[in-house]
């Protein structure tokens, strides 16, 4: 039994990175601040920031570059102490920094460092805040491309992300073919289905109901008095499509925090752990890049404008891995399997890995002893 989590009153208005916070290993490129980035949507930026994070050393001819694409929620913290993938990133690991030159950068539309909704719009030098525009999955990778060419790497060894980092890799294949040499795409999907877009409706609608979030402009609030309770109720709600009923039941069942009680205050331990990763995110993250991001998922559709989905896969010339996880109910093994059947119809190379796991959505992140030594094989079998 784990004690009552006692729900703060001064979590920050947003957990955005800001400058003049600790950089850790954040490093930062600036698109041309006299171009102006336009949008898929029609609309535009200006002087794009994008934090970035690499470890190992690249290569004379640069041909050794892996770029790793977070999810949602992630950042270009990938690696290292407290990465977010940490466990399959690193000297020795499966994605091998003492061979691979790894690069992770925080998504346009984010809050750790890449210009997102928290940032100041250079026009008026306060957040953008309700005023940033939607972006999409393209939008993202189009950004990381001016990375890439800001790091002298003209084609990546491979492009490996899992969920919403999978639909970024994806893209990488179908808009710049002729700058990857390989795909890893974990517990993805080549178009946001209707229940994905039903559980991210839900999760907006959270945080757009807060009376604190103003409309999306509540950067000035003091601590306590942003829109912490609709973000909150947000990462409980996805929380909950991240695991299965398989791993909720293995690791709570019944049990209750203390004793249990005929009330309507928190009981079970598995509302404290809710209650736990609501408030871990409010620390973390911004509401608005919530919305923005998890909107863009929303959008994920590589068929779109490119004809059909057969044409918009036939521009992948490159050998892909695709991974599926057996109990996972956000993002089911049927639509990884779609994806890898459509990509071996048109004649690519697919290593089919099915992870048996009672994790659900997150084992990608969770299981990297299982997933790790197909990553490692993979790349070792990519040619040069």
């Amino acid at each position: 039994m784990s004690p009552r989590l006692p729900l703060p009153d001064d979590l920050p208005v947003t957990g955005a990175w800001r400058p003049g916070d600790p950089v850790g290993g954040r490093r930062f490129h600036r698109l041309p601040a006299d171009r102006p980035f336009s949008l898929e949507g029609g609309e535009h930026l200006d002087g794009i920031e994008v934090a970035y994070e690499t470890w190992g050393t690249l290569d004379a001819d640069a041909s050794n570059a892996v770029l790793v694409c977070h999810a949602l929620t992630g950042d270009s913290h990938a690696a290292g102490r407290n990465g977010w993938w940490e466990g399959m990133i690193g000297p020795g690991r499966a994605i091998d920094t003492d061979r691979w030159f790894v690069v992770c950068s925080n998504v346009l539309g984010g809050c750790q460092g890449t210009t997102g909704p928290a940032s100041d719009d250079p026009s008026t030098g306060r957040p953008y805040g309700s005023t940033f525009p939607v972006v999409t999955i393209r939008d993202m990778v189009r950004v990381q491309a001016s990375l890439a060419d800001a790091l002298g790497v003209e084609r990546w060894r491979s492009v490996v992300g899992g969920s919403m980092g999978g639909m970024q890799a994806l893209e990488w294949g179908i808009i710049l073919p002729e700058r990857v040499r390989s795909l890893v795409l974990a517990s993805t999907t080549s178009e946001a289905s209707a229940l994905q877009i039903a559980w991210s409706h839900i999760g907006r609608m959270a945080v757009q109901a807060d009376p604190r979030f103003r409309g999306g402009d509540y950067y000035d609030a003091a601590p306590g008095d942003g829109p912490w309770r609709g973000l909150m109720v947000a990462r409980m709600c996805a929380q909950v499509t991240y695991r299965s009923d398989e791993a909720f039941a293995a690791r709570f069942h019944r049990s209750v925090i203390d004793r249990f009680a005929f009330t309507a205050d928190p009981v079970f331990d598995v509302e404290g752990y809710l209650d736990y990763h609501g408030i871990k995110l409010v620390r973390r993250f911004d509401a608005n890049s919530y919305l923005r991001l998890n909107r863009a998922m929303d959008l994920h559709d590589v068929a779109r404008g490119r004809g059909s989905l057969e044409q918009a896969l036939g521009r992948v010339q490159v050998p892909v891995q695709v991974v599926s996880v057996r109990s996972d109910g956000l993002y089911p093994p049927v639509q990884q399997h779609a994806l890898r059947d459509a990509l071996r119809a048109l004649g690519v190379k697919v290593d089919d890995v099915d992870i048996d796991s009672p994790q659900g959505h997150d084992a990608f992140l969770i299981e990297t002893g299982i997933l790790g030594p197909r990553i490692a094989e993979f790349l070792r079998s990519i040619d040069d």
